[in-house]
Parts: C-alpha cells; sequence; structure tokens
C-alpha cells in the first residue's frame, strides 16, 4: 500500500449528500463569531418556501469560500462566457406555472 500524504483529505460522501439539494435563493446572516447560509428552493406559486440546507461557518471559512467562488466563477466564465445576472435576463411570466391573468 503506497504511503498517503499527511495533508490529503480522505472525504467520503453518503448517497443522499450527494444527490445535492437545488436551490435558487440563498439568505446570508451573520453574528461576530459565524456566517449561517440558508439555501432555500423558492418556487413560482406556492405560499411558503423551507431552507433545504443550512451551512454555517466561522467568519474565516466564510471569506475562504467566497475566495473558492470567486476563482470557480471565473475559470467558468472563461470556458463558457459571462454568467449575466437575474436582472439581465427576462423570465417569462408564466416560468413553472399557469400564465398569470389580470
Amino acid at each position: 500500500m503506497p504511503d498517503q500524504d499527511p495533508n490529503q483529505l480522505n472525504i467520503e460522501i453518503s448517497e443522499e449528500v450527494a444527490d445535492g439539494q437545488y436551490a435558487n435563493l440563498a439568505i446570508i446572516t451573520h453574528s461576530h463569531a459565524e456566517f449561517v447560509l440558508d439555501f432555500v428552493n423558492v418556487m413560482p406559486g406556492t405560499p411558503k418556501s423551507r431552507v433545504k440546507s443550512r451551512i454555517i461557518l466561522t467568519p474565516q471559512h466564510a471569506k475562504r469560500l467566497m475566495n473558492a467562488l470567486r476563482e470557480n466563477i471565473e475559470k467558468f466564465e472563461q470556458a463558457s462566457g459571462v454568467i449575466k445576472d437575474l436582472e439581465e435576463i427576462q423570465l417569462p411570466m408564466h416560468f413553472g406555472g399557469p400564465t398569470p391573468l389580470a
């Protein structure tokens, strides 16, 4: 058996976690000691949405996450083009449900 690098992490993921959760809204709050990221799946026409996942981070880890996201977004955009912000995209009014009537 080859020697393992002592700095290498050995990470496992269960099938349930590997399936992931879809979220189209993140609510971020913080205190002096932690950042709380709540991931929500908001669907049109539903009166209430639930938090699907909550991640609690130290301020240092929150900053590392921000930097990692920035780096990955830059790589993605270099390969696939600029990601347009939702304000730049015209979504149809009937997205996900019946056409609204006035």
